[in-house]
């Protein structure tokens, strides 16, 4: 994703016309409600966990097996490792683990390795295509459709990792199931939030939260997840990636949003109503900051290899 951006952000800004209708997004509806101001406390209420638990999703397979992860793993406290899979290449990693401050399992997906092209392989497939009804029966004729990387990739883990997640609720006896992830983490996210949802006992809560999220489908799959999973993701200032693929080419967010207004890590605002035009919808791929997509966010915390030990 980083390199893709990359490289759309090379375009001179004198340019006249938006690059392949990757404007700021004036160009059909969004939302336009007044945002709010939240409170640094209550982000971290609700944030600082998922936040903790996808950051260490960049790390070394065998460093998350072993939670041996350094700082991002020792600042979750006592968490017990269940499972994982993917190859941090084509199939990006995905962990589950036990989270016993409050009894819930968490499952976290990696996002995008810039350097390495498999991964961003993963993000460059963005043309809409038909949700698979086979995982998700109940959305048959609803003109659901996203991201084909994305559903690609979901495709690869999505039966061992929901297997995991049944066995983990089983063993551990928790009733709530913490989804999350940052870039292509967060888009892996909100589908994998949705299986799992479908799938687990209503008694069992499932949260989904994504940081850095790209559009991963049509209006039609705002809408599902909005009314049927209930997804909250956070977006950096002047980060180009909550603004990819574009509404020009059919994609749209769900509501949730929570954006982060400059650098200080205390300012931030909950957008109402889907692609908020006052939060990063607002934002222009003519005038972007890369480096917003790895952070830092809120507590110091940033995205990618670079936190894990000898950057693995």
């Amino acid at each position: 994703m980083l390199a893709l951006i990359s490289l759309l952000t090379l375009v001179p800004s004198t340019l006249s016309a938006p690059i392949f209708g990757l404007s700021s997004g004036s160009d059909d509806a969004a939302a336009t409600g007044a945002t709010t101001s939240i409170a640094l406390a209550d982000v971290q209420s609700s944030l600082l966990r998922p936040a903790q638990f996808a950051r260490v999703a960049y790390c070394s397979s065998k460093s998350i097996t072993d939670w041996t992860c350094g700082e991002p793993c020792t600042s979750l406290g006592n968490v017990t490792f269940l499972q994982s899979g993917g190859d941090q290449g084509l199939i990006p990693l995905y962990y589950i683990a036990h989270d016993p401050s409050d009894n819930s399992l968490a499952v976290a997906h990696e996002g995008t390795d810039s350097k390495n092209i498999l991964s961003i392989l993963n993000d460059v497939k963005f043309g809409l295509v038909d949700l698979n009804v086979t995982r998700f029966p109940d959305t048959a004729g609803k003109g659901i459709q996203v991201h084909s990387g994305f559903q690609q990739t979901f495709e690869r883990t999505a039966d061992g990792l929901l297997a995991g997640v049944m066995k983990g609720l089983a063993s551990t006896g928790a009733k709530k199931v913490t989804v999350t992830g940052h870039s292509l983490g967060a888009a892996l996210a909100t589908m994998t939030g949705a299986l799992i949802k479908k799938s687990v006992d209503p008694s069992v809560e499932v949260t989904v939260t994504g940081f850095g999220l790209p559009r991963g489908g049509n209006q039609a799959w705002a809408d599902f997840l909005d009314s049927d999973v209930g997804v909250q993701y956070m977006t950096n200032q002047n980060d180009p990636v909550p603004i990819v693929p574009p509404r020009s080419l059919g994609f749209h967010h769900s509501s949730g949003e929570v954006h982060i207004v400059d650098d200080t890590q205390q300012d931030f605002v909950d957008c109402p109503g889907q692609d908020n035009e006052n939060c990063s919808t607002g934002n222009s791929l003519l005038k972007v900051d890369v480096t917003n997509h790895k952070g830092p966010y809120f507590n110091d915390i940033s995205f990618g290899r670079s936190a894990c030990p000898d950057g693995q």
